[in-house]
């Protein structure tokens, strides 16, 4: 079993420099000097921007929409129950879901201006929702004071806030260590290389009969930007929205995926298509179809609430310039829509600030932001706790800067790219001919 530093001094030091170091650069609302009694009473005033006066007890149902595993879903349900028993006035619709899917329906809702009050926000989508003017600013109403401030301002866009961090979070692999040792592998090091990785699904495939040893990244184009950023070649797409895939590295990328596939090393198309994260049933880690599969570091108490202690994480493997990337868990944001600014500001306020809630959330949604919270839990934290932590620590000293796609470009990677990936899965067309095709889609995003 993969071994994690005791929680200890020096563990808690280097937790709080990722997620909490440069405290500051929030604002108070005029309660927040309050207790945690007073601030989960919901006893804050805020600035009004319309709706439900902050001040009134008329009931109110806020509705909240989230995505994630049965662990975040449990934790997030009781945290509500407990803020409505503080404030009998404010219920909650809640709508939750795994991340499959979540987008589309978000999408749908947002079109016809039916969207929740407060919504569940991934770096990689905040740009293009704040662009189209659907989030509220949160400036004012929520204490941020005892947030990293690298972590406050990921929520920002042009100096309004948009969306408040929840977690502090990593990319990295999941593999099954009891499988591995049985095997006779070594367990794989945290800073390895992409030469070393290929090398090791070798390796372990030579001992493994018929077991398959990773996914298939072929369709996985945020994943194969790590790769291409790692040989200082940049992400998929520039920030300014232009095509930026270097083809004798992709190429490299695809074909290096054909040959492990040929080889039973990664799992054949139609077994890689079913794949859904951390579903029991259907990831294909999980479920004991392949040993390695990328993770956050956030998911690592759902990954080992499916099978306790049989799985670890290691950091996604490095280039020259480095591997993976740190980046907000994910946001509360609310709806630009909403009748209920100043309410749901309150429960966000309370979310990220109060001990109480803390303990109900533990890290469902990632390292906590708040550092007096931080402090409180971490003596509490469990051993799928300390893996998720320790991915944060280690990806820390090679980590690339986090892209977030470009207005558009998320449908480009998610649906058109996956397309055409599949199809060479599938032996539909080779790697050469799939490069023809992404590029001439590509020029439609420009």
């Amino acid at each position: 079993m993969r071994l994690f530093r005791k929680t200890s001094i020096a563990l808690l030091a280097a937790v709080l420099m990722l997620t909490l170091a440069a405290c500051g650069g929030g604002q108070k609302s005029e309660s927040t000097a309050n207790s945690d009694t007073n601030r989960s009473s919901g006893s804050q005033s805020g600035g009004q921007s319309g709706g439900q006066s902050a001040s009134s007890n008329e009931p109110i149902k806020l509705r909240i929409m989230w995505w994630g595993s049965q662990e975040r879903h449990d934790a997030t349900l009781k945290a509500m129950e407990k803020y409505t028993e503080l404030n009998p006035h404010i219920t909650f619709e809640p709508e939750y879901s795994g991340w499959d899917g979540y987008w589309d329906k978000l999408s749908t809702q947002v079109a016809a201006k039916n969207a929740p009050d407060i919504i569940q926000m991934d770096p990689a989508y905040f740009a293009d929702y704040v662009q189209r003017k659907l989030l509220a600013d949160l400036s004012d109403g929520i204490d941020t004071s005892n947030m990293d401030e690298a972590l406050l301002n990921s929520g920002k866009y042009d100096g309004k806030l948009y969306a408040v961090a929840l977690g502090n979070n990593a990319i990295g692999l999941g593999y099954n260590k009891q499988v591995l040792e049985k095997l006779g592998m070594p367990l794989p090091q945290d800073g390895w290389t992409w030469d070393e990785y290929f090398q090791y699904l070798r390796d372990a495939k030579a001992k493994a009969g018929n077991q398959y040893i990773s996914a298939d990244y072929t369709g996985r184009l945020d994943i194969y930007g790590i790769f291409q950023m790692g040989r200082g070649l940049g992400y998929f797409v520039t920030q300014d929205g232009k095509f930026n895939m270097d083809k004798d590295t992709w190429l490299e990328w695809a074909n290096t995926f054909a040959e492990l596939r040929k080889e039973g090393a990664v799992p054949p198309g139609d077994v890689t298509v079913t794949d859904k994260d951390l579903d029991p049933a259907l990831d294909l880690m999980v479920n004991g179809t392949v040993l390695f599969r990328n993770y956050h570091a956030a998911q690592a108490g759902a990954l080992d609430s499916m099978n306790p202690g049989v799985f670890g994480m290691v950091t996604m493997p490095r280039g020259q310039q480095g591997g993976g990337w740190l980046k907000p868990s994910m946001f509360w944001s609310v709806s630009a829509d909403s009748p209920y600014v100043e309410e749901a500001k309150k429960f966000i306020d309370w979310f990220i600030n109060d001990k109480e809630a803390g303990e109900i959330l533990g890290t469902s949604r990632g390292v906590p932001v708040s550092k007096p919270v931080l402090e409180h839990l971490s003596p509490k934290f469990t051993d799928a706790d300390k893996m998720g932590i320790q991915l944060i620590e280690s990806t820390s000293p090679i980590a690339q800067p986090f892209q977030p796609d470009p207005k558009g470009w998320q449908i480009f990677r998610e649906k058109d790219y996956s397309t055409i990936a599949e199809k060479i899965m599938f032996g539909e067309v080779t790697p050469e001919q799939a490069w023809e095709e992404i590029v001439a889609i590509a020029k439609d995003y420009e």
